[in-house]
């Protein structure tokens, strides 16, 4: 299962509360290649050992295949990530942070244990900009009523529905929903203001939670799950007894 961005942020904010280890001698000659290649600027070698899909923050696509990566290196490899990569000693500023993999500083580079780049929390100016024409093109595009807001969070579909999820600032999200047979440049059937974020433990699961009078909206992303769980989950409540339920895809995140 595609691993979802809030995980990749829960692992930085962990690897301060969970005790870092050296880098064993065999991690730090996996560090060290990347750290050559990244000198050399060989994006076919890099592209390479890059986990796909590498996630960019939605609204930007995330990086699907090498040709992708190789086509789109510069627009994250600046010189500002570069320095910070290339002057880093694998003894000093890398952490091997068990299970979750390799760390560079804080987080902004992640490979895993056989040197694979699974993350990279870096935003380039490149990609700032990009994110903020993005957003500009979906307000466009919105009924007016909703086309405000500060950072796109999520689009899920369910047999019944088409959910938008965003966050209008400071944590406030909103919640507005179609009929799956609307476009979302209607307006919206149900807006819910006011929602709630709620992180289940370490392992990348959160909800966004919605209130109206005595119903509750809860809308569930699924990183680890069962086999067979579905990436989502739509479950609405009256009072405590669950009236709807129905899984959702992940349209985008």
């Amino acid at each position: 299962m595609k691993k979802r961005k809030l995980f990749l942020v829960l692992l930085i904010f962990c690897s301060g509360l969970i005790g870092a280890q050296d880098l064993k001698a065999e991690y730090q000659k996996l560090v060290k290649s990347f750290i050559d290649n990244v000198k050399s600027d060989d994006k076919e070698a890099i592209g390479d050992l890059v986990l796909y899909p590498l996630n960019r923050e939605y609204p930007i696509p995330d990086m699907v295949d090498k040709a992708d990566f190789v086509k789109r290196y510069s627009e994250i490899f600046d010189e500002v990530l570069k320095n910070e990569i290339t002057k880093s000693d694998p003894a000093k500023n890398w952490s091997d942070m068990g299970l979750r993999g390799l760390m560079l500083n804080q987080g902004d580079i992640w490979l895993d244990t056989d040197g694979r780049l699974i993350a990279i929390n870096y935003e380039s100016k490149f990609e700032n900009n990009l994110k903020k024409s993005l957003i500009a093109d979906q307000k466009k595009v919105l009924d007016p009523s909703i086309a405000f807001f500060q950072m796109p969070i999520c689009i899920l579909e369910t047999a019944k529905f088409r959910i938008r999820i965003d966050n209008l600032g400071n944590n406030n999200y909103r919640y507005a929903s179609w009929s799956i047979d609307k476009a979302m440049t209607e307006k919206p059937d149900l807006v819910l203001n006011g929602g709630n974020l709620i992180v289940e433990g370490i392992g990348g699961n959160h909800q966004y939670e919605f209130k109206k009078e005595n119903y509750t909206y809860e809308c569930a992303i699924i990183v680890l799950g069962e086999k067979n769980s579905p990436p989502a989950k739509l479950t609405i409540y009256q009072g405590t007894k669950v009236i709807l339920k129905q899984d959702a895809k992940i349209i985008a995140e």
